[in-house]
Parts: C-alpha cells; sequence; structure tokens
C-alpha cells in the first residue's frame, strides 16, 4: 500500500474513490471489464469510441484509484479489473440506480392519476 494510503483517513480515501468513479466514461470502461476478461486498449477503444488520449487519461485516472490493473504483453497493454469487487460496486449501484428511477417512475404515475385541476 502506498504512503498516501497510510496517511490519510478512511473518508478520504473513499472520497478518492468515488472520484475515481465520478466519470461517465470511467463507469463504462468499467463496466466493460466486469466481464472478468482482460482487454485491450484497442477493445476499449473500439467500445468506447474515444480518442486514445481521453482513454489513456481515464485509464490513468481508474488505475491510480487502484480499480484497475494493466500489463504490457509484446506491442499490447491489458487491462482488468484490480478486484471482482469493483464489478459487485458497480452491480449494487445499478441496483440502486433502477430503485431510484423504479420510484421516480411510480411517482409521476401517480401525479398522473391524480384528478385533473382546472386550468386558470
Amino acid at each position: 500500500m502506498s504512503p498516501y494510503w497510510k496517511e490519510r483517513p478512511l473518508y478520504e480515501v473513499k472520497a478518492g474513490l468515488f472520484r475515481g468513479l465520478s466519470h461517465p466514461l470511467r463507469i463504462r470502461i468499467l463496466e466493460l471489464l466486469a466481464d472478468g476478461r482482460e482487454h485491450t486498449v484497442a477493445e476499449l477503444l473500439e467500445a468506447t469510441e474515444l480518442e486514445a488520449s481521453h482513454l489513456s487519461q481515464h485509464l490513468s485516472v481508474l488505475r491510480r484509484h487502484r480499480l484497475v490493473v494493466s500489463e504490457r504483453r509484446a506491442s499490447h497493454v491489458y487491462y482488468r479489473l484490480l478486484s471482482p469487487a469493483v464489478a459487485d460496486l458497480l452491480s449494487v449501484a445499478r441496483r440502486l440506480l433502477t430503485e431510484l428511477v423504479t420510484t421516480e417512475a411510480q411517482q409521476v404515475d401517480e401525479v398522473e392519476a391524480l384528478p385533473k385541476l382546472p386550468t386558470a
């Protein structure tokens, strides 16, 4: 564990983790890697349709926050999730999002079911 992780209170480290997750494209990259396989940069470029420099920046953030690891083999760099717990976290976030959206949709349905009010 790097000194950064040892010197910071746990809540700061956790906030850093969430900052690593705070961009939609980084979530997309992690979801692609959540299949449990290693993916080359070329595969990630194709799937995300990002420019190479932008993908590289996002992967750097994910590495810095210890969400992914990379390995160079010959002329390819392979990425994978550092831990299956990252995929679990994404799954929990998706379940929560589904719950929130479903609740909101139910509330919209309830509002639309109310008696109509006269318009002024």
